[in-house]
């Protein structure tokens, strides 16, 4: 059986995913998980440090599921390709939430610094995953640029298409 922490973070994920970060509520979120409120705080001062928690979590769950992912693949260019299927399992995976970083940072103020550090950490690591890949810097931030693009359009029209779509156009670029 998982720990309350761990009830407290799986819990956030559902929530956070089907009613977004500013309609749950502690009380909520201690109710599913199955939690006395006492634990919640003994975890977590606010639900801005849980969400802090929360993507952190994420942070490394996706980028393990990622690596993962392409870690069959030998030459770069395979693993850049196959970064782009790994969105089309993530969709089917999670029957297209879409990015959890994107979607909270959509709703929290701009003088949230706390959370979006968090964010803007994420974002730069995914960045720098593909500046790995390809030594054209440049390039680099187009393919990077495609592959944001295709997580919020697949969440959008709920449709890998654009992922697609994408990967032809990366093969036409390198």
């Amino acid at each position: 059986m998982s720990s309350p922490k761990e009830r407290i973070i799986a819990t956030t994920f559902e929530l956070f995913a089907r009613q977004g970060y500013n309609s749950t509520g502690i009380n909520q979120i201690v109710a599913e998980a199955n939690v006395a409120k006492a634990s919640f705080y003994q975890y977590f001062k606010s639900k801005e440090d849980l969400c802090v928690e929360f993507l952190n979590v994420r942070h490394e769950y996706w980028f393990n599921e990622l690596n993962s992912f392409v870690s069959k693949e030998k030459e770069s260019k395979s693993k850049l390709m196959s970064s782009f299927d790994f969105l089309i399992y993530m969709n089917q995976k999670e029957d297209f939430r879409g990015c959890s970083f994107l979607n909270i940072l959509s709703e929290i103020s701009s003088d949230n610094v706390k959370i979006l550090n968090v964010i803007q950490n994420h974002k730069k690591d995914v960045r720098n995953y593909f500046s790995q890949l390809i030594e054209n810097k440049d390039l680099a931030d187009h393919i990077y640029l495609l592959f944001e693009s295709s997580i919020i359009e697949s969440q959008l029209f709920r449709s890998n298409e654009l992922i697609e779509t994408s990967k032809k156009i990366i093969t036409q670029l390198i």
